[in-house]
């Protein structure tokens, strides 16, 4: 044994390597037939299939230029990380975006814009801009809801996010007096840490699932009754990134704690059916909805991604002729985020926002009852240029998912799926969520939505307006195609939005903040 001991000791750490890649090398040539470029340039596969996996990051970083990549790029994600540590969110030189390009948007300014009295609110305070409508209040619910912020969280679920991101998300909500959706994973403590709620559920009905799998009122009520946080109710009906699909959460994030909020199994797949039980049609829907506005007095809407129309008809049909309906409807973009979806959804099933809100909105319109409802966006609209497309095109209100999660640190590592999110946002792996630092995230979410207020309030008084939601389509201009090279919104998608009842921002103020803290369920 000693001159194989004394051979061994001889060896250099030169030698350990080549006797490591050596037994390397067999294996991939003689004992794995998984991996063809591996048994066929041994060694060198390895190399190959680890630049394949830091791809991505090599490209974000080093390749692609700051206008290139999606769904985020290096110019967009820079805004929303400098707004939400309050640093130097400007740019010098001019604009690096090539303003003749398809679809660029140009907001109209105003020869002489909206002048800021002195004793004005947005004086007292330059974030203030609350929802001009409120949830709940043509149809008289027991406790309508104007959300005191027009950009908001939008549905995003413990499980697809983690325990430390839900809770960053509702203490920074409650600090910039914003509200937070719930997504369809149920309401779990993260969700109660002082911010507005909106609880949203979906085909698995987690949270208010009964035993064999449907929803039950009962434990609607009870869990409404218990959190007097939830200001009002979400129905899914479809999400723009995979329309027609359940909800997916993958096994490798089911922990015993999610497990029991969702009354699950550890470690096994997730996937909610594609419809719900709870109806089966338009009027169903529409029974379903005032069933639960009277049951909890709260508002209830219902959120989708826009295909097809003639199911929207007919719940417009229905709206005029009963003269009940949703008090809040969220319009989702195909180009919308998920934390797991199959590409052939995600890349062509639903239409994008824009083109999916003109469209219902204009339906609803044409029937006169957008004054009836609250419209929500939501898909790509976390930057207040798109805030001010928007509302000229209709909406009262923003939601934001990505835009939310990358001010509390998430870097568009496109993992979500695979619970080894870097930043610990997207992930249930407790070690690499102890990077979060929730009251410090919290002031960064808080800090992105007040800088979006502050400049999508510059931009409005810059078209001299004091609200955005004065803006008309007229306000807005984008580049079409060679036949017009560009043409305002009204031009392009034939129809003019419904003037929205608006007095002062004054009266909003003193609406919104009787009694201190802001009253939200006050109306004019």
């Amino acid at each position: 044994m000693d001159p194989i001991l004394d051979f061994l000791g001889d060896i250099t750490w030169w030698g350990w390597i080549l006797i490591f890649l050596l037994i390397v090398a067999i294996r991939d040539i003689f004992f794995q037939k998984a991996h063809t470029i591996s048994h066929n340039f041994p060694i060198v596969g390895h190399l190959r299939y680890w630049l394949e996996s830091i791809g991505p990051e090599m490209r974000q970083y080093f390749v692609a230029n700051n206008r290139e990549e999606l769904p985020f790029n290096r110019i967009e994600r820079s805004w929303i990380y400098a707004s939400a540590k309050k640093e130097n969110n400007y740019e010098g030189f001019g604009t690096d975006r090539d303003i003749y390009k398809h679809q660029h948007i140009f907001v109209k300014n105003a020869m002489i814009g909206y002048q800021v009295p002195e004793q004005h609110p947005n004086i007292k305070d330059p974030y203030f801009v609350p929802c001009a409508k409120v949830m709940g209040a043509y149809n008289k619910r027991k406790k309508p809801y104007r959300p005191a912020s027009i950009i908001n969280v939008s549905a995003m679920s413990f499980g697809s996010l983690s325990a430390a991101a839900i809770e960053s998300l509702n203490q920074g909500v409650e600090k910039c007096h914003a509200y937070h959706n719930t997504g369809e994973g149920g309401l779990s403590p993260y969700h109660k840490k002082g911010g507005d709620v909106i609880f949203h559920f979906g085909t698995g009905y987690f949270g208010v699932r009964s035993k064999d799998g449907n929803f039950s009122m009962e434990k609607m009520k009870i869990l409404v009754d218990e959190n007097p946080c939830i200001k009002a109710i979400e129905i899914k009906l479809s999400q723009g990134a995979k329309p027609g699909k359940g909800g997916v959460l993958p096994g490798s994030k089911i922990t015993h704690e999610l497990a029991e909020i969702r009354g699950v199994e550890v470690g096994k797949d997730v996937i909610s059916p594609p419809t719900h039980k709870a109806f089966k049609n338009i009027s169903e829907l529409m029974q379903l909805i005032e069933s639960i506005a009277n049951e909890t007095g709260l508002p209830v809407g219902i959120k989708g991604a826009i295909g097809k129309l003639d199911q929207w008809e007919e719940l417009a049909d229905l709206m005029i002729k009963s003269g009940k309906g949703p008090d809040f409807i969220t319009i989702d973009g195909g180009e919308g985020g998920t934390g797991a979806a199959p590409p052939s959804f995600a890349d062509h099933v639903s239409l994008p926002w824009t083109y999916g809100f003109s469209s219902v909105y204009k339906l609803f319109l044409d029937r006169g009852l957008t004054n009836r409802i609250v419209f929500i966006g939501s898909g790509k609209l976390g930057f207040p240029a798109k805030g001010a497309m928007a509302f000229a095109m209709g909406a009262d209100c923003i939601n934001v998912a990505r835009e939310a999660m990358m001010s509390i640190g998430c870097i568009q590592a496109q993992v979500c799926h695979t619970n080894r999110c870097p930043s610990g946002v997207a992930t249930q792996n407790k070690w690499l969520q102890k990077g979060i630092n929730v009251p410090l995230k919290s002031d960064r979410l808080a800090q992105y939505f007040k800088t979006y207020r502050k400049e999508l309030l510059e931009i409005t008084h810059a078209a001299g307006y004091e609200h955005p939601c004065q803006f008309h389509m007229e306000d807005i201009q984008v580049n079409v195609d060679d036949d017009y090279l560009s043409s305002n919104l009204r031009s392009v998608f034939k129809y003019q939005k419904e003037e929205v009842d608006f007095t002062s921002m004054q009266k909003l103020y003193d609406c919104v903040h009787l009694g201190g803290r802001p009253s939200l369920e006050k109306t004019l």
